[in-house]
């Protein structure tokens, strides 16, 4: 019998890499914690211009903060893209770790606070503990089912967010920043989709962010944030937009157009479907139109973000029991939720605008 060729050293090396990066994943996201924590986007950008490590040291301000601890934190992060960093010669022409000047990158600019794009609430809400834990669960999920956040916590997300103010108003935040993202695609790609809507209900809104910017585009359309309970206490006002509180799975406010943002990829099929026949029952017969805005799996272009969508697919398995759908089970789906038509609208972001008829 011939002997199998060995394997090329070379690609065995890229192979023992590639499950090195997988096992140590968790770390990059620690890492952006960190500096989060401590302020460094928002020391650079306040100071508009790169800083020595001392300097974010003596900004800081703690006594027993150490230089060389944080000086391996931010070179992790200059290799992986997130803060720039250069290492001008002393007087002397030397080089030292005390000299390097980190600066933001466009990535590190998604760290800043204050910012209308800032990913910090989302950052802090996907590596908050009781989000973390849910993932030790994900083999049992295989195996039985149910989703890991209840398994770790006895309570499903939703439920738990109701009970627990301080995790609610994260979670809150870190649905509202994803939303400026996502509306701005949104606009840029959908700008003539809301002419002749004269009212337009987002439903699981959240705190009514991305209805409010629609609103602010689009002035002619009267907007309805519709959340449960303890989501619209906490909503701030907006002008052109109303807060009801209710549950999408007793009914919906009628409305010409309805909005699911990122909704229906919580919940199994048969959930997902009383939805739909709900927005059904609230939009006018001949007229009513439901725009979708979510992830498509295995859709062709903008191809940089299919791992970003492959990892929400197992996010939602783990939190909430849903999922991530290709362009086919979103179209069968509809038909079964009452919506004969759709298409399918491309963004410049990991989601995608789904338009649906009755």
């Amino acid at each position: 019998m011939e002997r199998p060729e060995a394997a090329d050293p070379e690609e065995m090396l890229r192979s023992q890499t590639a499950i090195w990066d997988c096992i140590f994943g968790f770390v990059d996201g620690m890492a952006l914690k960190c500096v989060v924590e401590l302020g460094i986007p928002d020391m650079i950008n306040s100071h508009g211009c790169p800083l020595s490590l001392s300097s974010i040291v003596k900004s800081i301000n703690h006594a027993s903060l150490d230089a060389d601890r944080l000086s391996r934190v931010m070179k992790l992060l200059v290799h992986r893209g997130i803060f720039t960093s250069n290492n001008p010669a002393s007087p002397e022409g030397e080089h030292s770790a005390t000299t390097t000047l980190y600066g933001l990158t466009n990535s590190s600019k998604f760290l800043l606070r204050d910012s209308k794009t800032s990913l910090v609430p989302w950052l802090l809400l996907q590596n908050h503990p009781c989000m973390l834990s849910s993932w030790h669960h994900l083999s049992d999920i295989v195996k039985d089912g149910g989703s890991g956040f209840a398994r770790c916590h006895g309570l499903e997300l939703f439920d738990f967010a109701s009970a627990n103010p301080e995790f609610n108003t994260l979670f809150n935040k870190s649905m509202e920043g994803a939303s400026n993202i996502m509306v701005e695609a949104v606009k840029t790609t959908y700008k003539d989709g809301f002419n002749g809507v004269g009212s337009l209900v987002d439903v699981g809104g959240g705190t009514g962010a991305m209805v409010s910017e629609i609103v602010k585009a689009h002035p002619h359309v009267k907007g309805i944030n519709f959340d449960l309970p303890h989501v619209v206490a906490t909503a701030p006002e907006y002008e052109g937009v109303t807060h009801v509180a209710g549950n999408m799975f007793t009914s919906i406010p009628p409305a010409d157009a309805i909005l699911l943002k990122w909704i229906l990829h919580n919940w199994s099929d048969e959930n997902c479907i009383k939805i739909l026949k709900n927005c059904r029952e609230a939009l006018p017969e001949k007229t009513g139109k439901l725009i979708i805005v979510g992830e498509v799996l295995s859709k062709q272009g903008h191809e940089m973000f299919e791992k970003a969508r492959l990892i929400r697919d197992l996010s939602m398995m783990v939190y909430f029991q849903g999922k991530e759908r290709s362009e086919a089970e979103w179209k069968k789906l509809l038909e079964k939720g009452g919506f004969a038509s759709c298409k399918t609208i491309e963004t410049p972001a990991p989601v995608s605008i789904i338009e649906a008829y009755p």
